[in-house]
């Protein structure tokens, strides 16, 4: 029996991130369904909306159903064109603004683009400082970790890097990560190179077979992804941290968005979402 297929489109009039993120946090609570999605970000004039709409309807035809539609427009007359559409059309906004002006006894200040403009310049460089922070103090070439909020431990393929890279992003936290290599695994204890930073440490470990899954993508028929291999890692790396009393975090069914809100909880990093 074939799955349904529905087509999903994100819109916006800026990036897209808010519409996305949403619509996926949304759609992962339904089962069974196969999905063709489609992105339309900085739909800002008449003419991309009547675009967007025209591909709504298109998409419409094709399945035999209604694709749904997350929608973050501001712009009362490009979303107007949108809800025109043969789409089910929901506003991740609208709802929200309308209430928010009751209670304030405010109009809102519509600016297209304006959920993810540069409105604090000193907290997007703040941003981009730690992102250049995280590339240059990834998989331990840069040892030099006096300035970091951070620092990941873990066997390669864990998630060190893409959960750095999210955090600086996000919330401006200057990560660093550190591979623990057969070298550290065999001795007991912590890194010498590591001892001095041991409070801004936390542990990443990773169910074995799907860091075997991970490796074997990477490099096919190697000693590096030979499944004793990361087993035989992930409880070493395990044995260390239980060692030192280090906090641990598995990755395997875990998304960046959560692991990097444990640690920054854990470590008592409090920063906003940007």
């Amino acid at each position: 029996m074939n799955r349904p297929v529905r087509s999903i489109f994100f819109i916006s009039d800026g990036t897209g991130i808010t519409a996305e993120t949403l619509g996926h946090s949304l759609m992962t609570q339904f089962q069974g369904i196969e999905i063709r999605q489609f992105r339309y970000p900085f739909i800002d004039t008449v003419d991309k909306a009547a675009s967007v709409s025209e591909a709504i309807r298109n998409a419409a035809e094709k399945d035999q159903s209604r694709p749904i539609v997350f929608n973050t427009i501001l712009d009362q007359n490009l979303a107007r064109i949108i809800r025109e559409s043969d789409g089910k059309i929901i506003d991740l906004f609208e709802p929200f603004l309308n209430e928010l002006e009751e209670e304030l006894q405010a109009d809102r200040t519509t600016r297209v683009g304006q959920a993810h403009g540069i409105i604090d310049h000193q907290a997007y460089e703040m941003r981009m400082s730690a992102t250049n922070y995280a590339l240059n103090h990834d998989d331990g070439v840069n040892m030099h970790y006096e300035e970091a909020d951070l620092i990941l431990l873990g066997v390669s393929r864990s998630g060190k890097t893409p959960t750095c890279l999210y955090m600086a992003l996000h919330y401006g936290v200057r990560a660093g990560n550190y591979p623990l290599t057969d070298a550290d695994l065999e001795n007991p204890g912590l890194p010498r190179s590591l001892m001095r930073f041991r409070d801004k440490l936390v542990g990443l470990t990773i169910n074995p077979d799907r860091l075997h899954q991970i490796r074997s993508i990477r490099r096919p028929n190697s000693r590096y992804a030979n499944l004793r291999q990361c087993r035989r890692e992930v409880a070493e790396a395990e044995s260390m941290y239980q060692q030192i009393k280090l906090p641990m975090l598995n990755t395997t069914h875990t998304s960046i968005e959560e692991i990097s809100s444990k640690i920054m909880l854990q470590l008592g990093i409090n920063r906003e979402l940007y």
